[in-house]
């Protein structure tokens, strides 16, 4: 037990890491790594807690650079997507959930590996689909960051609007993740508790880090090579599910 929390501790700073550089995808690398120590529901709990503190210490770093009325359009779906998500979270089997887990981040890595062309400028409309997205990933797979920051990419927000209103975005969902938790009995197994203890410092020593690299290590590089680990991740998860 002792060993497996280490590694947990170490799968959370690593995240944290990764978050406090790009401002999103810690957990598109935590559940992944983690459901090959621990069952999918037992990591979600576990890193809703220490996605929670690390949302909270980043997006609020500069809320005066949020855009509210991005943040406002998100709000709705992001709730509708959360209570589907959890929805089907507790209804799932283990290796079902594993393999759509698997398959999300295969597709998610291949997404960010491919080149793509001139950001464009889209309707506020998608909101709506990438709130919803965003809500049932998050709760599903621990990981609603990336609907957001596809849809806030193509806003034609600077880069300090695009982080803090990300922040937002994830703060929101992140905090409803873990009211739906705490409501369906997820969050109250002590053994969750007990691991965060060891796991939330982790993740906020990664915050620390993540802060001293920011200006050193390119956001894309980064990017590039997560997605690289995300690949073999998400195929090892298809295998396991599979066989």
């Amino acid at each position: 037990m002792a060993t497996e929390a280490g590694l947990l501790a170490a799968i959370a700073f690593a995240g944290a890491l990764v978050f406090g550089i790009t401002g999103f995808g810690s957990a598109l690398v935590t559940i992944p790594l983690a459901t090959h120590l621990v069952p999918l529901k037992f990591a979600l709990a576990l890193f809703a807690l220490v996605d929670l503190c690390c949302a909270l210490s980043v997006g609020l770093e500069n809320p005066k650079n949020a855009k509210r009325s991005e943040w406002a359009r998100l709000v709705p779906m992001i709730l509708v997507g959360t209570a589907l998500g959890v929805t089907l979270l507790v209804n799932l089997p283990r290796a079902a959930g594993m393999l759509l887990l698997g398959l999300f981040v295969l597709s998610y890595a291949l997404y960010s590996l491919l080149r793509h062309g001139a950001a464009r400028v889209i309707a506020p409309g998608w909101a709506w689909l990438a709130g919803l997205c965003g809500g049932i990933t998050s709760t599903l797979f621990g990981a609603g960051g990336p609907p957001y920051a596809i849809y806030l990419s193509q806003r034609g927000l600077s880069k300090d609007e695009f982080r803090a209103t990300m922040g937002f975005a994830v703060m929101t969902s992140i905090s409803l993740r873990v009211t739906a938790f705490l409501i369906t009995g997820l969050l109250l197994e002590p053994a969750v508790w007990l691991t965060a203890l060891v796991a939330v410092p982790a993740a906020l020593l990664g915050l620390f880090v993540a802060k001293r690299l920011y200006r050193r290590i390119s956001r894309e590089v980064l990017l590039r090579a997560v997605s690289l680990i995300l690949l073999a991740s998400g195929g090892s998860l298809v295998l396991r599910a599979l066989y």
